[in-house]
């Protein structure tokens, strides 16, 4: 199958085009469990620099998306390669943008890499994504409003895979970074990270881990099924092969059987959950993976939780899972904000991307930083202002 997000890296070169250091290798085994159960996410009540001017709903200002533009922060950028002890020395290439002083070097030239941070408003919360999200949708935007980003991109990992033991190990990634840059962080950035304060978002596989480090515990038998039926169903999506979703079912056992026992072990039909208390605010976009974890698995998420679909998705339907997904969720904090008659790969477009990033800081802006008034950012009566952009469920003829 072709990677759902082949083209977007090609074409869309919005680079990192900044001049980077070779990786340095760090080893480090972590001193804390996996499967922690996720608490309710108090409000944050940091106050840190507001990023734009507010403009009020219900005045004649033009309409915008405010939050997409960049934020008060010059952004520095920092790269390793890290290695999981408890896992074989699991290797897991680590990008991390933050907020940083702007300065020059001797020649002139403003500097980026290895930047010294700006801690005016230190300690930042923490956004974990994966890396096709993180390098190609949000990039250095989330760290210019105040945030550390952190993008995750795993030894072995790709998303022209069909479903497989990735499922499982890149959040225990997420959560083997988390633990690492909570015990251990990088020299230089020990006082800007808060990993008391984090956030997860990501796009299509991304969105999977979005939900399983929010807290969604697969379903094995609901899982199991909708494959045994799969090939009777006509609502799937037109250009993924039900084979891509359904490839863990031909090796459950096998599966099962390499997962550890404290993730694997069921109860009440489903397995432990892959997530942590630290964790505080969810925002999956375009999720694949509702078949994994059905209503009951789905129920276990008890975080604010931002979905972002397209109504026209031809690769995982829109109703299938996003849809599936947010009428499932429990928590009176969930929100869906769909794209109307956009695809998948919308996300080539540099609007949507635009738009995703002034959500995602709104959003997170509001649960992690404590910014009250960006809820007004990605509220119904926001989102209502943009003809091809629905609160809720778009109701398809």
């Amino acid at each position: 199958m072709k990677n759902k997000l082949f083209v977007f890296m090609i074409i869309l070169t919005i680079g990192l085009t900044l001049s980077a250091c070779s990786p340095q290798e760090i080893k480090y085994t972590p001193t804390t469990t996996y499967t922690i159960e996720p608490a309710n996410a108090p409000l944050a009540t940091a106050t840190l620099p507001l990023a734009t001017a507010i403009i009020p709903l219900g005045t004649q200002e033009p309409i915008s998306f405010p939050l997409s533009e960049p934020g008060p922060y010059w952004v520095g950028k920092w790269e390793h390669t890290i290695f999981d002890g408890s896992r074989s020395d699991r290797q897991i290439e680590l990008t991390i943008w933050y907020p940083a002083l702007k300065k020059k070097d001797d020649e002139g030239r403003l500097v980026t890499v290895n930047a010294e941070p700006d801690l005016s408003g230190a300690p930042f919360p923490l956004i974990l994504t994966d890396h096709d999200s993180g390098s190609y949708l949000f990039q250095s935007h989330l760290a210019s409003h105040g945030f550390v980003m952190a993008i995750i991109d795993p030894q072995g990992f790709s998303n022209e895979m069909p479903w497989n033991n990735y499922v499982i190990d890149v959040p225990l990634d997420f959560l083997f970074v988390l633990d690492m840059l909570t015990s251990n962080p990088p020299e230089g950035l020990i006082d800007v990270l808060d990993t008391n304060r984090v956030g997860v978002g990501g796009y299509s596989s991304g969105g999977l881990f979005s939900l399983a480090l929010g807290g969604a515990r697969i379903n094995p038998e609901y899982y199991l099924s909708q494959c045994t039926q799969a090939p009777s169903l006509d609502f799937l999506p037109r250009l993924t092969p039900v084979e891509y979703f359904c490839n863990l079912s031909e090796r459950w056992d096998e599966f099962s059987s390499q997962m550890a026992a404290e993730i694997s072990t069921t109860s009440e039909g489903l397995w432990q959950p892959t997530t942590d208390d630290r964790i505080l605010a969810i925002m999956p976009m375009a999720p694949d993976s509702a078949w994994l974890y059905g209503a009951e698995g789905l129920a276990a998420i008890n975080l604010p939780s931002l979905i972002i679909a397209g109504t026209n998705d031809q690769m995982i339907s829109y109703e299938l899972s996003p849809c599936y997904i947010y009428e499932h969720l429990v928590n009176s904090d969930r929100i869906l904000i769909s794209f109307i008659d956009e695809q998948h790969m919308m996300v080539l477009k540099q609007e949507i991307i635009s738009r995703i990033n002034h959500f995602a800081v709104a959003f997170f802006g509001y649960y992690l930083q404590g910014h009250k008034e960006y809820a007004d950012y990605f509220s119904e009566d926001f989102v209502s202002q943009f003809d091809d952009l629905y609160w809720g469920v778009y109701p398809k003829e």
